[in-house]
Order: structure tokens, then C-alpha cells, then sequence
């Protein structure tokens, strides 16, 4: 059961202003001199004064936009088209923080040192003592998503294609003689012939038994919000990235607010990347976002995004079918 906390306001007017139980407050990028010496460093370390470097990521994506620090709120949304670099700080956070993961990072020679020298502060709890990353904590990607489906799809195939063995040996364990126990290697087979032979155990309980249950799949979309609700812990720090992936609009609303429930009363504290205008439109007393396609980058406003004024200047245009 989801507690409330005081500090979240999220269907108030008021404003979310102190830590309240929010887990992460900052987090620093190095400045543009401590990404020099770190290419230079590992210029040097791959050839002396000849030394080169295949591949600077992930230096010099932000300090060309002027951006330093991150300040968080319940919910903090990296927002920014392809190659903005959202998904690249969610993973630095991510990796600065020593979050779990199960999809492993594009990483690159400068990565490692890069996260060294990144920087982060804690929220103080009720007692004044700083705040810890909740045990659990972790990012959460759209490449979990889809091996998640592609796993349970596989599962499922295995466990049909053994239906009819299963059947097939609970007839001749019914019917046939009964095993003889000589030794541990008759075990196995003794048990489950009295199970099959059990009057408290269908030939359909017996199969579930011993093939397995085949796990219940709806489309990807309603899979993949299916897969949030059931992974979002309470009492969590989450990264999550681009979760509007092989959701309909109807089922980002839904997410959105599944999220919100969860920061409002649950104890979570969610960073984002994102793109979607549905996810964008987070309850600004709950969230802040971070605009990666401008520079400086800045806090904006959701219906500020050029995300989201795409949609509308498209329907804007269109207005009048929809009023037919």
C-alpha cells in the first residue's frame, strides 16, 4: 500500500518545495577544463605525444550547451530530439548512482572516467541525516521491455510445444505399470506418476504441474504497461528511458499517470527521458523538465516544448475536421 507524503503536492496548488522524501537533490556534469584534461589524459595514455582518441563521448555533448547541474523534483524529465544527449545523462546518473540495470550501456574508452568525475547531493531525511539510494533502485530501459516480451514469448512457445508430451506421459503414467522405486533415479518418475494418478489432480492441473503456465500476453502496448505496474516498487529511485516506447497515446496517459501515483503518494522518485507530449504534460507541481534542445539548456514549461507545439500547430491546423 502506497503512503502519502506531505511534501508531494502533486493535486494542490501549492509547490513542492523541500526534499520531503525525495532521494537525489543535484547532480553535476564536469565543466569543459576537466573534460580537456580527461581526452587529453587518455590521449596521451593511447600513444604518448602521438596519442589519439577514436571517440570523445560522452564529453562535449553538454558543455557545448552551457549545462552544469541538474535539480530535482519528484519527477525530473530529460527532454531532447535524437542525439540531444537525454538518454546519455540518464545513463551517467544512472551509473554515477550505481543504479541497477539488466541492458547494458553504449559505452565508449572516455565513459568510466567521465561518471568518476561527475557529482551528486542527497536530500536530508526527517532526522537530518542525508539520504540513501533505496535498495531496488533502478533504469529501466526500452531494451528491457522488448527482451522482456521476447523472453515470455519464447517461454511460452517452449511450454506449448511440450503440451502434448505432457499429455502423452500422464496416459502412460495412468495407464501404464507402476514405476518401481530401486533408487534416487527412480524418483522422479515415481512422483509424478502419483501425481498423474492423484483423484485430486486433473490431467490439466498435472500438465500446468509439470510443463509449466504459459504467462498471459497482451499487445507490446498494454505488455509493456503491464510491465511498469508490476516492476514500480514502492520507496524507489527510477531512471527511465523513453518508456513511451510501443505505448499508444491512450496507454502514455495511463503510464503518466501511473508515475504521478506513485511520486505523489508512494515514496518513488522518477528521472525520464522522453519526447512524448503525454508524458511531457506531468503535473508541473510534481515535475520539472529540462529542455536539451536549447543552449544554455533550460527548465521549461511541458506546452513550451517543440515537441509538443508540433502537435499542436498540427491539430491547431486541422481544427475544423475534428469539429465536423
Amino acid at each position: 500500500m502506497c503512503r502519502m507524503y506531505s511534501a508531494y503536492s502533486a493535486y494542490s496548488n501549492e509547490n513542492v518545495t523541500d526534499g520531503g522524501d525525495m532521494y537525489i537533490r543535484s547532480f553535476a556534469i564536469p565543466t569543459p577544463e576537466i573534460e580537456a584534461k580527461l581526452i587529453n589524459k587518455r590521449m596521451e595514455y593511447n600513444g604518448g605525444r602521438f596519442g589519439y582518441i577514436d571517440n570523445t563521448y560522452p564529453c562535449r555533448i553538454f558543455s557545448d550547451k552551457a549545462f552544469k547541474m541538474l535539480s530535482f523534483k519528484p519527477v525530473t524529465i530529460l527532454y531532447g530530439g535524437n542525439g540531444s544527449g537525454k538518454s546519455t545523462l540518464l545513463k551517467l546518473i544512472s551509473q554515477k548512482l550505481e543504479l541497477n540495470r539488466i541492458a547494458p550501456f553504449n559505452s565508449s574508452e572516455l565513459f568510466d572516467s567521465y561518471v568518476a568525475e561527475c557529482s551528486y547531493s542527497m536530500h536530508d531525511d526527517d532526522d537530518g541525516f542525508k539520504q540513501r539510494i533505496p535498495n531496488g533502485s533502478r533504469i529501466i530501459t526500452s531494451d528491457d521491455i522488448f527482451d522482456y516480451m521476447l523472453t515470455v514469448r519464447t517461454n511460452n512457445q517452449d511450454i506449448a510445444e511440450k503440451i502434448e508430451e505432457a499429455r502423452d506421459k500422464w496416459s502412460r503414467l495412468v495407464c501404464g505399470e507402476t514405476v518401481k522405486f530401486q533408487g534416487m533415479e527412480d524418483y522422479e518418475a515415481l512422483r509424478q506418476q502419483v501425481l498423474a494418478r492423484s483423484k485430486s489432480v486433473s490431467r490439466r492441473q498435472f500438465i500446468r504441474r509439470i510443463v509449466g503456465t504459459e504467462v498471459k500476453l497482451n499487445s507490446n502496448g498494454e505488455t509493456a504497461l503491464e510491465y511498469f505496474i508490476q516492476k514500480l516498487k514502492n520507496d524507489t529511485l527510477y531512471c527511465l528511458d523513453e518508456p513511451e516506447n510501443s505505448l499508444s497515446p491512450k496507454l502514455q496517459i495511463e503510464l503518466k499517470g501511473v508515475i504521478e501515483d506513485k511520486a505523489h503518494y508512494c515514496g518513488c522518485q522518477f528521472i525520464m527521458a522522453t519526447h512524448s507530449p503525454f508524458l511531457l504534460s506531468m503535473n508541473e507541481d510534481l515535475s520539472n523538465i529540462y529542455d536539451l534542445d536549447s543552449s544554455p539548456v533550460a527548465e521549461k514549461h511541458w506546452w513550451e516544448l517543440e515537441n509538443t507545439r508540433t502537435y499542436f500547430e498540427f491539430f491547431e491546423k486541422n481544427r475544423e475536421l475534428f469539429l465536423q
